[in-house]
Protein backbone atom coordinates (compact mmCIF):
# COMPACT_ATOMS: atom_id res chain seq x y z
CA UNK A 1 0.00 0.00 0.00
CA UNK A 2 1.49 3.44 -0.88
CA UNK A 3 2.40 5.72 2.07
CA UNK A 4 0.21 8.82 2.20
CA UNK A 5 1.16 11.79 0.05
CA UNK A 6 0.60 14.46 2.82
CA UNK A 7 2.60 14.38 6.19
CA UNK A 8 3.18 16.82 9.07
CA UNK A 9 3.66 17.22 13.01
CA UNK A 10 0.17 16.22 13.85
CA UNK A 11 -0.11 18.48 17.29
CA UNK A 12 -3.59 17.88 19.26
CA UNK A 13 -6.91 18.60 17.34
CA UNK A 14 -7.87 21.62 18.04
CA UNK A 15 -11.31 22.65 19.62
CA UNK A 16 -12.57 26.17 18.60
CA UNK A 17 -15.30 28.29 17.77
CA UNK A 18 -15.04 31.54 15.31
CA UNK A 19 -17.66 33.52 16.24
CA UNK A 20 -19.49 35.69 13.69
CA UNK A 21 -16.84 35.95 11.38
CA UNK A 22 -17.92 36.39 7.18
CA UNK A 23 -17.84 32.51 6.04
CA UNK A 24 -16.87 32.73 1.88
CA UNK A 25 -16.72 29.54 0.11
CA UNK A 26 -17.29 29.38 -3.26
CA UNK A 27 -17.53 25.50 -3.41
CA UNK A 28 -19.85 25.22 -0.59
CA UNK A 29 -22.19 28.26 -1.67
CA UNK A 30 -21.48 30.49 1.56
CA UNK A 31 -20.86 33.97 1.48
CA UNK A 32 -22.52 35.70 4.57
CA UNK A 33 -21.94 35.29 8.38
CA UNK A 34 -21.99 32.23 10.06
CA UNK A 35 -20.34 30.59 13.65
CA UNK A 36 -18.16 27.89 12.74
CA UNK A 37 -17.57 25.45 15.37
CA UNK A 38 -14.24 23.29 15.07
CA UNK A 39 -14.33 20.17 17.60
CA UNK A 40 -11.54 17.69 17.18
CA UNK A 41 -9.95 19.23 14.69
CA UNK A 42 -12.92 18.74 12.05
CA UNK A 43 -15.88 21.24 11.40
CA UNK A 44 -18.29 19.90 13.66
CA UNK A 45 -21.32 22.55 13.07
CA UNK A 46 -22.04 25.69 11.37
CA UNK A 47 -24.45 27.89 12.23
CA UNK A 48 -26.67 31.60 12.27
CA UNK A 49 -23.90 34.81 13.14
CA UNK A 50 -23.92 34.28 17.32
CA UNK A 51 -26.03 31.31 17.95
CA UNK A 52 -23.64 28.57 18.64
CA UNK A 53 -21.79 28.06 22.14
CA UNK A 54 -18.14 26.97 22.52
CA UNK A 55 -17.93 23.33 24.51
CA UNK A 56 -16.26 23.15 27.40
CA UNK A 57 -12.18 23.85 27.18
CA UNK A 58 -12.60 25.07 23.44
CA UNK A 59 -11.49 28.57 22.41
CA UNK A 60 -13.68 31.50 21.07
CA UNK A 61 -12.28 33.15 18.68
CA UNK A 62 -14.57 36.72 17.84
CA UNK A 63 -14.02 37.17 14.34
CA UNK A 64 -16.51 40.21 13.53
CA UNK A 65 -15.31 42.25 10.59
CA UNK A 66 -12.90 39.66 9.49
CA UNK A 67 -13.47 36.67 6.94
CA UNK A 68 -12.70 33.24 7.39
CA UNK A 69 -11.74 31.27 4.14
CA UNK A 70 -11.02 27.35 3.06
CA UNK A 71 -7.07 27.58 3.82
CA UNK A 72 -5.02 27.57 0.33
CA UNK A 73 -2.79 25.10 -1.22
CA UNK A 74 0.46 25.71 -2.98
CA UNK A 75 1.62 22.99 -5.24
CA UNK A 76 4.97 24.53 -5.56
CA UNK A 77 7.32 26.02 -3.09
CA UNK A 78 11.36 25.29 -2.16
CA UNK A 79 11.72 24.47 1.58
CA UNK A 80 15.75 23.45 0.99
CA UNK A 81 15.64 20.17 2.85
CA UNK A 82 17.66 18.47 2.89
CA UNK A 83 21.11 20.31 2.75
CA UNK A 84 20.55 23.58 2.15
CA UNK A 85 19.28 24.71 5.81
CA UNK A 86 20.13 28.06 6.00
CA UNK A 87 17.86 29.13 3.88
CA UNK A 88 14.83 27.38 4.74
CA UNK A 89 13.67 24.19 6.50
CA UNK A 90 10.90 22.14 6.94
CA UNK A 91 9.52 24.01 10.30
CA UNK A 92 10.49 27.24 8.90
CA UNK A 93 8.99 27.10 5.38
CA UNK A 94 5.62 25.22 6.95
CA UNK A 95 5.17 28.17 9.53
CA UNK A 96 5.88 31.11 6.53
CA UNK A 97 3.14 28.84 4.68
CA UNK A 98 0.70 28.67 7.90
CA UNK A 99 1.16 32.82 8.43
CA UNK A 100 0.21 32.98 4.40
CA UNK A 101 -3.17 31.06 4.96
CA UNK A 102 -2.02 27.91 3.70
CA UNK A 103 -2.74 24.09 4.89
CA UNK A 104 -0.47 22.41 2.53
CA UNK A 105 2.53 22.74 0.25
CA UNK A 106 4.50 20.26 -2.19
CA UNK A 107 8.18 20.77 -2.11
CA UNK A 108 10.63 20.46 -4.97
CA UNK A 109 13.89 18.44 -5.13
CA UNK A 110 16.39 20.82 -5.69
CA UNK A 111 17.89 20.21 -2.58
CA UNK A 112 21.26 18.72 -1.96
CA UNK A 113 21.31 16.14 -2.13
CA UNK A 114 18.90 16.23 -5.17
CA UNK A 115 15.26 13.97 -3.52
CA UNK A 116 15.33 11.20 -6.53
CA UNK A 117 15.43 8.39 -4.44
CA UNK A 118 13.38 6.32 -1.79
CA UNK A 119 15.20 5.89 0.94
CA UNK A 120 16.12 10.03 0.86
CA UNK A 121 12.01 10.85 0.32
CA UNK A 122 11.51 8.43 3.37
CA UNK A 123 14.12 10.42 5.51
CA UNK A 124 12.56 13.60 4.88
CA UNK A 125 9.05 12.28 5.09
CA UNK A 126 10.05 11.54 8.36
CA UNK A 127 11.44 14.64 9.50
CA UNK A 128 8.22 16.38 8.25
CA UNK A 129 6.26 14.01 10.35
CA UNK A 130 8.59 15.87 13.48
CA UNK A 131 8.90 19.29 11.74
CA UNK A 132 5.88 20.30 9.79
CA UNK A 133 3.64 22.48 10.86
CA UNK A 134 1.26 22.27 7.91
CA UNK A 135 0.81 19.02 5.88
CA UNK A 136 3.59 18.40 2.98
CA UNK A 137 3.94 16.35 -0.11
CA UNK A 138 7.16 15.89 -1.90
CA UNK A 139 7.70 15.79 -5.82
CA UNK A 140 11.08 13.97 -6.61
CA UNK A 141 12.87 14.55 -9.35
CA UNK A 142 12.05 12.90 -12.49
CA UNK A 143 15.81 11.95 -13.59
CA UNK A 144 18.57 11.03 -11.50
CA UNK A 145 20.48 14.24 -9.62
CA UNK A 146 17.93 16.62 -12.20
CA UNK A 147 20.69 15.87 -14.79
CA UNK A 148 18.27 14.87 -17.29
CA UNK A 149 20.36 11.45 -18.00
CA UNK A 150 18.44 8.71 -16.39
CA UNK A 151 15.09 8.12 -14.86
CA UNK A 152 14.57 7.78 -11.30
CA UNK A 153 12.75 4.71 -9.66
CA UNK A 154 9.39 6.32 -10.40
CA UNK A 155 7.35 3.42 -9.05
CA UNK A 156 9.50 3.16 -5.94
CA UNK A 157 9.03 6.64 -5.01
CA UNK A 158 5.52 6.75 -5.91
CA UNK A 159 4.97 3.78 -3.05
CA UNK A 160 7.14 5.95 -1.02
CA UNK A 161 4.46 8.62 -1.01
CA UNK A 162 5.77 10.81 -3.83
CA UNK A 163 2.91 13.27 -4.66
CA UNK A 164 4.17 13.68 -8.42
CA UNK A 165 7.52 14.25 -9.77
CA UNK A 166 9.26 17.05 -11.27
CA UNK A 167 13.05 18.49 -12.09
CA UNK A 168 12.01 21.88 -10.89
CA UNK A 169 15.03 24.25 -11.20
CA UNK A 170 15.75 22.78 -14.90
CA UNK A 171 14.15 21.60 -17.50
CA UNK A 172 13.78 18.01 -19.01
CA UNK A 173 15.81 18.98 -22.17
CA UNK A 174 15.54 16.06 -23.95
CA UNK A 175 12.42 15.03 -25.52
CA UNK A 176 13.09 11.42 -25.70
CA UNK A 177 13.76 11.79 -22.06
CA UNK A 178 10.22 13.37 -21.13
CA UNK A 179 8.66 10.68 -23.61
CA UNK A 180 10.38 7.88 -21.10
CA UNK A 181 8.96 9.58 -18.16
CA UNK A 182 5.60 9.77 -19.29
CA UNK A 183 5.44 5.82 -20.36
CA UNK A 184 6.59 5.46 -17.01
CA UNK A 185 3.83 7.47 -15.47
CA UNK A 186 1.44 5.47 -17.25
CA UNK A 187 2.18 2.47 -14.71
CA UNK A 188 2.66 4.29 -11.82
CA UNK A 189 0.53 7.37 -11.92
CA UNK A 190 1.52 10.79 -10.91
CA UNK A 191 1.13 14.28 -12.18
CA UNK A 192 4.94 14.88 -13.96
CA UNK A 193 5.36 18.45 -13.15
CA UNK A 194 7.53 20.89 -15.77
CA UNK A 195 9.78 23.81 -15.83
CA UNK A 196 9.74 25.36 -19.15
CA UNK A 197 12.79 26.37 -20.48
CA UNK A 198 15.27 25.54 -23.51
CA UNK A 199 18.51 26.12 -21.92
CA UNK A 200 19.86 27.33 -25.34
CA UNK A 201 17.80 30.20 -25.89
CA UNK A 202 17.68 31.24 -22.50
CA UNK A 203 21.84 31.04 -21.76
CA UNK A 204 23.23 33.07 -19.18
CA UNK A 205 20.11 35.72 -19.18
CA UNK A 206 19.18 37.32 -16.31
CA UNK A 207 15.80 39.08 -16.96
CA UNK A 208 13.38 39.18 -19.49
CA UNK A 209 14.43 40.05 -22.77
CA UNK A 210 13.51 43.56 -24.48
CA UNK A 211 13.38 46.60 -23.73
CA UNK A 212 14.38 46.90 -20.19
CA UNK A 213 17.30 44.24 -20.36
CA UNK A 214 18.46 46.41 -23.41
CA UNK A 215 18.30 50.05 -21.77
CA UNK A 216 19.94 48.11 -18.73
CA UNK A 217 22.50 46.65 -20.60
CA UNK A 218 21.60 43.19 -19.12
CA UNK A 219 21.32 40.36 -20.88
CA UNK A 220 18.00 38.87 -21.12
CA UNK A 221 15.91 35.45 -21.42
CA UNK A 222 13.53 35.62 -24.50
CA UNK A 223 10.08 34.79 -23.90
CA UNK A 224 10.14 31.70 -26.19
CA UNK A 225 12.18 29.94 -24.50
CA UNK A 226 9.70 28.77 -22.05
CA UNK A 227 6.80 28.79 -24.77
CA UNK A 228 8.46 26.63 -27.60
CA UNK A 229 8.98 24.08 -24.30
CA UNK A 230 4.98 24.25 -23.62
CA UNK A 231 4.24 23.63 -26.95
CA UNK A 232 6.35 20.74 -27.61
CA UNK A 233 5.66 18.82 -24.12
CA UNK A 234 2.35 19.09 -24.80
CA UNK A 235 2.83 17.67 -28.09
CA UNK A 236 4.92 14.61 -26.55
CA UNK A 237 2.09 14.56 -23.54
CA UNK A 238 -0.69 14.23 -26.32
CA UNK A 239 0.84 11.44 -28.02
CA UNK A 240 1.73 9.78 -24.82
CA UNK A 241 -1.57 10.16 -23.52
CA UNK A 242 0.49 11.56 -19.86
CA UNK A 243 -0.55 13.93 -17.02
CA UNK A 244 1.52 16.99 -17.04
CA UNK A 245 1.17 20.70 -15.11
CA UNK A 246 3.18 23.36 -16.68
CA UNK A 247 5.10 25.46 -13.62
CA UNK A 248 5.53 29.27 -12.97
CA UNK A 249 3.93 30.32 -16.46
CA UNK A 250 5.51 33.58 -17.45
CA UNK A 251 4.33 34.95 -21.20
CA UNK A 252 1.65 35.42 -23.37
CA UNK A 253 2.74 32.77 -26.25
CA UNK A 254 2.87 30.12 -23.31
CA UNK A 255 -0.88 30.35 -22.12
CA UNK A 256 -1.85 30.55 -25.80
CA UNK A 257 0.07 27.13 -25.98
CA UNK A 258 -1.67 25.81 -22.68
CA UNK A 259 -5.23 26.40 -24.45
CA UNK A 260 -4.45 25.33 -27.51
CA UNK A 261 -3.35 22.26 -25.93
CA UNK A 262 -6.29 21.71 -23.55
CA UNK A 263 -8.45 22.71 -26.65
CA UNK A 264 -7.03 18.96 -28.27
CA UNK A 265 -7.76 17.50 -25.07
CA UNK A 266 -4.48 16.80 -23.54
CA UNK A 267 -3.97 16.00 -20.05
CA UNK A 268 -2.56 19.34 -19.20
CA UNK A 269 -2.89 22.11 -16.33
CA UNK A 270 -0.92 25.18 -15.44
CA UNK A 271 0.17 27.68 -12.50
CA UNK A 272 1.14 31.48 -12.33
CA UNK A 273 2.74 32.52 -9.34
CA UNK A 274 1.63 35.98 -7.48
CA UNK A 275 5.02 37.75 -8.69
CA UNK A 276 4.27 37.36 -12.64
CA UNK A 277 0.35 38.49 -11.59
CA UNK A 278 1.67 41.61 -9.89
CA UNK A 279 4.65 42.60 -11.52
CA UNK A 280 6.55 43.36 -14.76
CA UNK A 281 10.01 43.90 -15.55
CA UNK A 282 9.69 47.61 -15.10
CA UNK A 283 10.42 46.23 -11.09
CA UNK A 284 14.03 45.32 -12.31
CA UNK A 285 14.92 48.85 -13.50
CA UNK A 286 16.44 49.13 -9.54
CA UNK A 287 18.51 46.10 -10.63
CA UNK A 288 16.79 44.81 -6.97
CA UNK A 289 18.11 41.25 -6.98
CA UNK A 290 14.66 40.09 -5.21
CA UNK A 291 13.06 41.08 -8.94
CA UNK A 292 15.07 37.85 -10.18
CA UNK A 293 13.44 34.52 -10.67
CA UNK A 294 13.50 32.12 -13.14
CA UNK A 295 11.12 32.45 -15.24
CA UNK A 296 12.06 36.27 -14.82
CA UNK A 297 9.44 39.21 -14.80
CA UNK A 298 8.13 39.86 -17.98
CA UNK A 299 5.93 42.15 -19.94
CA UNK A 300 2.39 44.16 -19.01
CA UNK A 301 1.05 41.93 -22.41
CA UNK A 302 2.43 39.01 -20.60
CA UNK A 303 1.00 40.08 -17.20
CA UNK A 304 -2.36 40.67 -18.89
CA UNK A 305 -2.46 37.38 -20.73
CA UNK A 306 -2.01 35.83 -17.08
CA UNK A 307 -4.67 37.18 -15.99
CA UNK A 308 -6.58 36.70 -18.56
CA UNK A 309 -5.91 32.74 -18.58
CA UNK A 310 -6.43 32.93 -14.40
CA UNK A 311 -10.02 34.00 -15.18
CA UNK A 312 -10.68 32.01 -17.97
CA UNK A 313 -9.51 28.78 -16.24
CA UNK A 314 -6.98 27.77 -19.01
CA UNK A 315 -4.68 28.53 -15.99
CA UNK A 316 -5.59 26.40 -12.76
CA UNK A 317 -4.25 27.79 -9.97
CA UNK A 318 -1.84 30.06 -8.08
CA UNK A 319 1.34 28.85 -6.71
CA UNK A 320 4.33 30.84 -5.12
CA UNK A 321 7.00 29.26 -6.07
CA UNK A 322 8.58 30.02 -3.10
CA UNK A 323 12.01 30.21 -3.06
CA UNK A 324 14.21 31.12 -0.25
CA UNK A 325 17.87 32.57 -0.07
CA UNK A 326 20.44 33.64 1.79
CA UNK A 327 20.94 37.48 2.77
CA UNK A 328 24.56 37.10 1.25
CA UNK A 329 23.62 35.29 -2.06
CA UNK A 330 21.34 37.99 -2.80
CA UNK A 331 23.39 40.97 -1.68
CA UNK A 332 25.19 40.61 -4.69
CA UNK A 333 25.20 42.22 -8.29
CA UNK A 334 22.44 41.57 -10.15
CA UNK A 335 23.85 39.12 -12.61
CA UNK A 336 25.95 37.51 -10.11
CA UNK A 337 22.68 37.05 -7.84
CA UNK A 338 20.21 33.37 -7.67
CA UNK A 339 17.24 33.67 -9.29
CA UNK A 340 13.75 33.32 -6.72
CA UNK A 341 11.92 34.87 -4.38
CA UNK A 342 9.78 34.00 -1.03
CA UNK A 343 5.92 34.27 -1.01
CA UNK A 344 4.06 32.02 1.38
CA UNK A 345 3.70 35.27 3.73
CA UNK A 346 2.22 37.31 0.42
CA UNK A 347 0.75 35.71 -1.99
CA UNK A 348 -2.75 36.50 -0.87
CA UNK A 349 -2.27 39.71 0.08
CA UNK A 350 -0.41 40.71 -3.24
CA UNK A 351 -3.03 39.77 -5.54
CA UNK A 352 -5.77 40.69 -3.27
CA UNK A 353 -4.18 44.70 -2.96
CA UNK A 354 -3.09 44.48 -6.88
CA UNK A 355 -5.98 42.46 -8.40
CA UNK A 356 -9.00 41.71 -5.89
CA UNK A 357 -9.38 45.81 -4.99
CA UNK A 358 -9.23 47.28 -8.49
CA UNK A 359 -12.08 44.74 -9.65
CA UNK A 360 -9.88 43.13 -11.87
CA UNK A 361 -9.88 39.83 -10.48
CA UNK A 362 -12.82 38.65 -7.82
CA UNK A 363 -12.48 37.53 -4.33
CA UNK A 364 -14.26 34.35 -4.89
CA UNK A 365 -12.03 33.62 -8.21
CA UNK A 366 -8.70 34.03 -6.03
CA UNK A 367 -10.26 31.86 -3.46
CA UNK A 368 -11.04 28.90 -6.20
CA UNK A 369 -7.27 29.22 -7.66
CA UNK A 370 -5.46 29.66 -4.22
CA UNK A 371 -7.08 26.09 -3.61
CA UNK A 372 -7.69 24.75 -6.89
CA UNK A 373 -3.73 23.15 -7.10
CA UNK A 374 -5.21 20.73 -4.31
CA UNK A 375 -7.27 18.84 -6.74
CA UNK A 376 -4.46 18.48 -9.65
CA UNK A 377 -2.24 16.52 -7.54
CA UNK A 378 -5.02 14.44 -6.36
CA UNK A 379 -5.59 16.11 -3.21
CA UNK A 380 -8.59 16.87 -1.41
CA UNK A 381 -9.40 20.51 -1.41
CA UNK A 382 -10.10 22.47 1.59
CA UNK A 383 -14.03 23.27 2.01
CA UNK A 384 -16.00 24.78 4.96
CA UNK A 385 -18.42 22.18 5.06
CA UNK A 386 -19.30 20.00 8.63
CA UNK A 387 -18.08 16.26 8.76
CA UNK A 388 -14.73 17.71 6.99
CA UNK A 389 -11.25 18.23 8.15
CA UNK A 390 -10.85 21.92 9.46
CA UNK A 391 -8.62 23.54 6.73
CA UNK A 392 -9.43 27.40 7.38
CA UNK A 393 -7.84 30.96 7.67
CA UNK A 394 -8.85 33.88 9.06
CA UNK A 395 -8.21 36.96 7.36
CA UNK A 396 -8.73 40.72 7.69
CA UNK A 397 -9.14 42.00 4.83
CA UNK A 398 -9.45 45.93 5.59
CA UNK A 399 -5.56 45.59 7.42
CA UNK A 400 -2.90 47.36 6.00
CA UNK A 401 0.21 46.10 6.36
CA UNK A 402 3.80 46.56 5.09
CA UNK A 403 6.01 43.69 3.68
CA UNK A 404 8.83 42.87 5.87
CA UNK A 405 7.84 45.25 9.01
CA UNK A 406 8.63 42.58 11.58
CA UNK A 407 10.65 40.46 9.72
CA UNK A 408 9.62 37.20 7.96
CA UNK A 409 8.38 33.74 9.94
CA UNK A 410 10.40 32.35 6.44
CA UNK A 411 14.52 32.36 7.36
CA UNK A 412 14.83 34.39 4.26
CA UNK A 413 14.01 37.85 3.43
CA UNK A 414 14.10 37.93 -0.46
CA UNK A 415 11.04 38.94 -0.82
CA UNK A 416 9.81 40.95 -4.03
CA UNK A 417 7.33 42.60 -2.11
CA UNK A 418 9.41 43.84 0.93
CA UNK A 419 8.56 47.24 1.96
CA UNK A 420 5.34 47.66 -0.15
CA UNK A 421 2.06 48.35 2.09
CA UNK A 422 -0.75 45.63 1.21
CA UNK A 423 -4.06 45.23 2.08
CA UNK A 424 -5.98 41.92 3.74
CA UNK A 425 -3.68 40.09 6.37
CA UNK A 426 -3.56 36.07 7.83
CA UNK A 427 -4.54 36.14 11.38
CA UNK A 428 -5.11 32.35 12.09
CA UNK A 429 -4.42 29.12 10.35
CA UNK A 430 -5.98 25.83 10.90
CA UNK A 431 -4.42 22.99 8.85
CA UNK A 432 -5.42 19.34 9.21
CA UNK A 433 -7.63 20.00 12.31
CA UNK A 434 -4.55 21.67 13.99
CA UNK A 435 -3.78 24.75 14.84
CA UNK A 436 -0.96 25.88 12.74
CA UNK A 437 -0.79 29.83 13.00
CA UNK A 438 -2.04 32.43 15.15
CA UNK A 439 -1.31 36.25 14.95
CA UNK A 440 -0.57 38.06 17.98
CA UNK A 441 -3.29 40.72 17.58
CA UNK A 442 -5.95 38.26 17.52
CA UNK A 443 -7.71 37.79 20.90
CA UNK A 444 -9.19 34.53 22.32
CA UNK A 445 -11.50 33.97 25.15
CA UNK A 446 -11.60 31.09 27.09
Amino acid sequence: MAAPLLVHNSASPVDVLIREAHVLDPRAGIDEQRDVLVRGGEIAEIGPAGTLSAPDQAETVEAQGRHLFPAFVDPHVHLRTPGQEHKEDLETGTRSGAAGGFCALLAMPNTDPVLDSAPLLRSVRDAAARDARIPVGFLPAVTRGMNGAELTEMAALREEGAAGFTDDGRPVVSAGMLRKALQYQRLCGGVIALHEEDPTLSGKGAMHEGDVSAQLGVTGIPSISESTMVARDALIAEYEGGRIHIQHLSARASVQALADAKERGVQITGEASPHHLCLTDDAVRTLDTRMKMNPPLRTEDDRQALIAGLKSGVIDCIATDHAPHARDEKEVPFEQAPMGTTGLETSFAAIYTNLVLPGVLTLELLLRRLTDGAALFDLATPTVAPGQPANLTLVDLEREWVVGDGGYESRSANCCFDGQTLRGKVLLTIAAGTLAFRARQLEVVR
